[in-house]
């Protein structure tokens, strides 16, 4: 195939390398000519130094360099039978700058031409719009680095037509990414899920129910996620997860669980937009320790008091069967706080302590305290919890553990994209995987800890704190009811 890629930029320069190493024919052009020369000198770079770490042969670094064409002007007319069979269009995120790209590309190539937008953020049918023939254009965002980020989202408007969705996939699929199709909405796939996770880490600091540093523990280590949410936002930059909450908000009507959070406009204000700006929620530069802050050393040993447990899930840790007048009290809590155990057990508000059964199988135990904990509960609490080596994380005491409620943003905002019909369950749990570096999809996710027990914590959540970004789908509520997976797709229905 022949590509025409414009933009010569980060993402062109990506998409372009990636294009010629599939065997393509690939013209690169950008409004700005010496920026192509840079793109083409940089592909280059690229690809000698995968020769030389053994990942390609010369022969194929020779072949993909002789594909790769640079252009005069992103409007070049083509020579008699050159005309590229593809356009993919990567500049300034800007929809006019877009639409008068493709309405210029328009008159000068053959109605055969199929036209791609890398937009991650606008409508692929608004800037379809413009052109005479709306229905040669489609999304095709690709993500950074394109050579390494094996996902891309094929994305049809509403005018796009089959023949050209079904050509970017097959095309995206064998070239060595994955596609996955997506409907025309705010965030596509990947950013619209990727809002479970960051919007509920601001509600959990909005809160106070811990510090930046020790959500991004617990999200690490209990998770099993890469990167922790505000390790994350540092990486991409605040000043672009504010704007992606705030368009995808915006763009569902403010649905309840989008909700962006108020702590991310002063920040934004203040320049504390991550790494690229030097401070963020962690410090970046000489002698700062950046996002791998040390926790303080949690010292295991016997406590000083026998320790009870409620419930079965964390049994192993108790020492007596009930509760004494001195012994602590652990509290397996799941979508509900200690103090609402407190209450309704009449424990002793003073020694008792939540621990979340997520964490009983990983590296780190995450312990809640309420208002009433002793210092003491707390001090013998973490000894308990460390003697078998396991980091441990002190939380205050709220509806839910830091873990629990991530995760059921993750699986609610997930079961509200498939609810939608924005894209199937399987691609929902692959974009995820690939997109966001997840362990498992959200969908996938959930079924591992069970379908009845995500409805249970959700409405528990809900009942407790009554914020409606809480409420569980329909998808989740249906499927749990019917003992299905939660990757079950729609039930179809007659034509």
């Amino acid at each position: 195939m022949r590509i025409r890629v414009v933009g010569a930029g980060t993402m062109g320069r990506g998409i372009a390398q990636w294009a010629a190493v599939a065997g393509h024919t690939v013209e690169l052009a950008d409004a700005r000519a010496e920026s192509v020369g840079e793109a083409v000198a940089f592909v280059r770079s690229m690809l000698e130094r995968a020769a030389d770490k053994g990942r390609m042969s010369r022969a194929e670094v020779d072949r993909a360099l002789a594909g790769l064409l640079a252009l005069d002007s992103p409007h070049a007319v083509p020579d008699g039978d050159d005309a590229p069979d593809l356009v993919i269009e990567a500049v300034v995120e800007d929809l006019e700058v877009k639409a008068e790209l493709f309405t210029g590309l328009e008159r000068v190539l053959p109605a055969t031409t199929a036209f791609a937008t890398n937009t991650s953020s606008l409508s692929v049918t608004r800037i379809g719009a413009r052109l005479a023939d709306p229905g040669r254009l489609s999304g095709l965002h690709f993500f950074n680095p394109v050579p390494l980020m094996k996902l891309v989202e094929v994305v049809p408007g509403a005018a796009t037509r089959t023949a050209v969705t079904e050509r970017l996939t097959e095309l995206v699929e064998t070239s060595g990414h994955r596609a996955v199709t997506v409907a025309d909405t705010p965030g596509f796939l990947v950013n619209h899920a990727g809002r479970g996770l960051v919007t509920e880490a601001f509600a959990l600091l909005e809160e106070s129910v811990a510090a930046p540093a020790s959500l991004d523990r617990v999200a690490r280590d209990v998770l099993g996620l890469r990167m922790g949410p505000f390790e994350l936002m540092d990486l991409t930059g605040l000043d672009v997860t504010a704007s992606v909450m705030e368009t995808v908000w915006t763009g569902f009507r403010h649905a309840d669980r989008l909700r962006p959070s108020y702590l991310t406009a002063n920040r934004v204000a203040a320049g504390l937009h991550g790494r690229k700006t030097g401070r963020g929620f962690y410090a970046y530069g000489q002698g700062e320790a950046g996002p791998a802050v040390p926790e303080p050393g949690d010292a295991g040993g016997d406590p000083a008091r026998d320790v009870a447990v409620t419930g079965d899930a964390a049994a192993a840790l108790a020492t007596v069967a009930a509760p004494s007048d001195t012994s602590l009290v652990l509290v397996p809590t799941w979508g509900t706080s200690v103090a609402a155990a407190v209450a309704e057990g009449g424990l002793p508000a003073e020694r008792t302590l939540g621990l979340d059964p997520l964490c009983l199988d990983t590296p780190r135990r995450v312990l809640a305290v309420t208002p009433a904990t002793e210092e003491s509960a707390v001090r013998d609490a973490v000894a308990v919890l460390a003697r078998d080596g396991a980091a441990v994380t002190v939380v205050r005491d709220a509806a839910g553990s830091p873990a629990q409620r991530m995760l059921a943003s993750l699986v609610n905002v997930a079961t509200g994209i498939a609810e939608r019909g924005l894209a199937a369950p399987e691609d929902i749990d692959t974009a995820v995987t690939l997109g966001l570096g997840y362990p498992r999809g959200p969908l996938a996710w959930a079924d591992t800890v069970g379908a009845a027990r995500m409805l249970a914590l959700l409405r528990a959540l809900h009942a407790e704190t009554g914020d409606p970004r809480y409420r569980p789908t329909p998808w989740l509520t249906q499927r749990a009811r019917l003992g299905l997976p939660l990757t079950t797709p729609m039930a179809p229905l007659p034509e």
